[in-house]
């Protein structure tokens, strides 16, 4: 039996009864309870993620479920991504409008991502965007009460739970990562790398790490307005967007680079770097 450790939300589960529903073994689920989750905000994305790892390093579980885009950059030793499945929508959406430019000016746009609040403000500098925390639900529940006029969530989460966005928002470059989930495992563990290959997607595991390798060149972090999204380009080639802005949206760098996946990530972020984006991630 594989011990298949996951967050409480209700997102988290959905995602990892749809791993335990594919893997060539029994599961069982265990839940864990994350510093993100008790409204810890730390530096890095390790606030959704090191429960998880620990639990793992400890052998109390066996496989971690993770929202691809929460995975730091650097693994805990001893540890490592054993798959990455078919990726959802990885874009971003909007709830309560069609579009961004159906809402009227001094519309009040609710997202507690960093990245969301830079570009928006970058596309539309006349509209409110406003700090909007909880899960998905309590989120849909606030906009309904009236505390703001529209919500932007990423399209994946909103459809692993039943909902469907008013409107995508193809301007936005979504986190690396997003849509996508990540298995971590023991790097030892023969076992669960057999059982989770079923799940294992190719072409989403390339892009993904053409992501990664963009974010971990530039060092960026949970507190940096960086989006990475990488798509195939015809045969052993991808496209990668890219953009790195300040958090007011006043100034941002933008890139997209066709080429093979090997070395992709980290010729764009050198491009990046190159015109200042190092400063602006400071």
């Amino acid at each position: 039996m594989i011990r298949i450790g996951t967050r409480g939300s209700a997102l988290a589960l959905a995602q990892s009864r749809w791993v335990a529903e594919r893997i060539a073994d029994d599961t069982a689920l265990v839940t864990i309870t994350t510093a993100g989750d008790r409204g810890a905000s730390l530096a890095d994305k390790s606030q959704w993620v090191a429960e998880l790892e620990q639990a793992l390093l400890q052998q109390r579980i066996d496989l971690a479920v993770h929202s691809a885009k929460d995975v730091p950059a650097e693994l805990a030793e001893g540890l490592e991504l054993v798959a990455i499945p078919d990726r959802a929508d990885p874009r971003d959406a909007i709830c309560g409008a069609p579009s961004l430019q159906a809402l009227p000016a001094g519309a009040r746009v609710g997202t507690s991502s960093l990245r969301r609040k830079a570009q928006l403000r970058a596309v539309r500098e006349d509209i409110d965007v406003i700090d909007m925390r909880g899960n998905v639900d309590t989120r849909l529940r606030k906009l309904a009460a009236g505390e703001c006029d529209a919500l932007v969530l990423a399209v994946a989460g909103l459809r692993r739970l039943g909902h469907e966005p008013d409107g995508t928002l193809d301007e936005l470059v979504p986190a690396a990562g997003q849509g996508a989930l990540a298995l971590q495992a023991r790097t030892c563990d023969e076992h669960v790398r057999t059982c989770t290959r079923s799940v294992r997607d190719e072409q989403t595991t390339t892009c993904v790490l053409a992501e990664r390798e963009l974010t971990r060149r530039l060092e960026a972090s949970c507190n940096s307005a960086v989006g990475a999204n990488a798509r195939p380009a015809g045969t052993g080639h991808l496209e990668l967007r890219a953009w790195v802005g300040l958090s007011d949206g006043s100034a941002w760098i933008s890139d997209r680079l066709n080429g093979r996946p090997g070395g992709l990530g980290s010729a764009v972020a050198e491009r990046m770097l190159s015109v200042g984006a190092a400063g602006m991630l400071r």
